[in-house]
């Protein structure tokens, strides 16, 4: 039998979600077949399977967050045929499962036991804490199914290592209450004991009388007066941060108290751009691609650039040196169900127009899905956001790790504009570039913004860069 263990699936991964099992267990896999989808502080990641085999155990049930390194499947010989053992050796009690719909089963010792029945036919259960359970029970017939993960996801509860509650309370008539444990989640569990919070003192809101972080997290507020349960109007909820959420906001934090930002605006007539684009989407060899005022902008960024080789640049600060790339990877953040993500077109300055369209709608496309992988995600040289897609004119956005300069790009509205000494209708936005004041100057920054703004306002200047 071989395990296989959670890797790090780029750059320093500590920890990840299970999503999804593309497997259950009794499947017959090969080498590389995906078995698993994780959510990493990045993305969402399909894992390959390193062995060839049977499906004996998913270890780890979808919902819940891991280390890297945690067994998460382990897989046997392929030619064998997993079936219920009739009569396996039981396990050490701590790892014994108890139903506690069966109270004979629970702490008892007499009558059938209903571990190992699929979840569609059992209620949640829970695992029994070290010498919780009597002699008798001990004694009794262990019997695991493999089959138990076929019926749905895997159970959602576990005992939690807290003193027993009692019968009258927690569990049916008959029912030993030294065996009886709350019930909850390995998250909840852990941030209640961080909190000191007793989770025996909890009236449970989650299904099959399960404690949740909420219940958790209420217990801890500074106050008496405390609902037992949330009702389904409550006035507050929480949602847990982690992922690609977690990970931007202490990119973010990082970024903003590290290094000084200076933003630029610079408001401005992209008439002729919009025009332009009209054109390029006429062209033949422009059919099967979106092109958008966005790809201009990135055309232009990429070749103000050549004038302000600093701006694709980034300071290290360990070795007190500033790093010029001579490579541009493209970030566009973009904003997705899971989060905010800053995927990177690799080496755009080579890429034609019609090659960088291309590449700008399949990276929006993909992260969309929610599918950007973290590679593609890495060694970003320089972002742009586009904020005109929500309807804004305009930000003060972070600079990413890493990188020296970030420009945001504002809505285009049709707005009355000076032209000569008339006042005529034209369609305008503005540009703020967020840039590290540590060794890009107010020169530095102000003839990039200019010199891209120059190409918008006038798409034939291109030719002069």
């Amino acid at each position: 039998m071989s395990e296989f263990k959670l890797p790090d699936v780029g750059e320093g991964l500590t920890e990840a979600e299970i999503v999804a099992w593309k497997v259950k267990v009794g499947d017959v896999i090969e080498i590389n077949d995906i078995i698993v989808e994780i959510e990493t502080a990045k993305s969402l990641v399909e894992l390959p399977s390193p062995y060839a085999g049977t499906v004996l155990d998913l270890m780890v049930p979808e919902g819940e967050t891991v280390e890297v390194g945690t067994p998460i499947i382990s897989v046997g010989d392929p030619s064998a045929v997993p079936a219920p053992a009739p009569a396996a050796a039981p396990p050490a009690q701590e790892e014994m499962e108890i139903d506690l719909s069966n109270p004979s089963a629970s702490g008892g010792g007499e009558g059938e036991s209903l571990v190992g029945r699929n979840k569609a036919e059992r209620n949640p259960v829970r695992r029994a804490r070290r010498g919780a359970i009597d002699a008798g029970a001990a004694r009794a017939t262990h019997t695991q199914v493999q089959g138990a993960f076929e019926a749905g996801p895997s159970p959602e509860v576990v005992g939690v290592d807290e003193p027993s509650v009692p019968a009258t309370s927690q569990a049916a008539a008959g029912t030993d209450a030294g065996a009886v444990r709350v019930l909850a989640k390995p998250p909840v569990r852990k941030l209640a004991k961080d909190l000191g919070i007793d989770l025996t003192a909890l009236a449970p809101s989650g299904p099959g009388g399960t404690v949740t972080r909420a219940d958790v997290e209420s217990a801890a507020q500074p106050t008496t007066a405390r609902p037992v349960a949330q009702a389904a109007g409550a006035r507050e909820t929480r949602e847990p941060i982690k992922g690609v959420r977690k990970m931007m906001a202490g990119a973010m934090v990082d970024s903003a108290f590290t290094a000084p930002h200076v933003t630029e605006w610079v408001t401005l007539d992209v008439t002729a751009t919009m025009e332009f684009v009209d054109r390029l989407r006429k062209r033949r060899e422009f059919k099967d691609v979106k092109v958008s005022p966005l790809l201009v902008l990135s055309r232009a960024v990429l070749l103000a650039m050549r004038r302000t080789p600093e701006i694709n640049s980034y300071w290290d600060g360990d070795a007190q040196e500033v790093v010029y790339k001579h490579y541009v990877n493209l970030g566009i953040a973009a904003a997705t169900p899971r989060g905010l993500v800053v995927p990177n077109v690799k080496e755009a300055q080579d890429l034609s127009l019609l090659e960088l369209a291309g590449a700008l709608n399949q990276l929006t496309a993909t992260a969309r899905d929610g599918r950007t992988q973290p590679a593609e995600m890495s060694g970003g040289t320089f972002t742009i956001t586009n904020v005109g897609v929500f309807g804004v004119d305009s930000g003060t956005p972070i600079i990413n790790p890493g990188e020296s300069a970030i420009m945001c790009f504002g809505a285009i509205r049709k707005q009355p504009w000076v032209v000569g000494d008339d006042i005529v209708a034209r369609q305008v936005t503005t540009l703020a570039l967020s840039f590290d004041h540590r060794h890009v100057d107010g020169q530095l920054g102000s003839r990039f913004l200019a010199d891209v703004a120059s190409i918008l306002e006038d798409p034939a200047s291109a030719l002069l860069f």
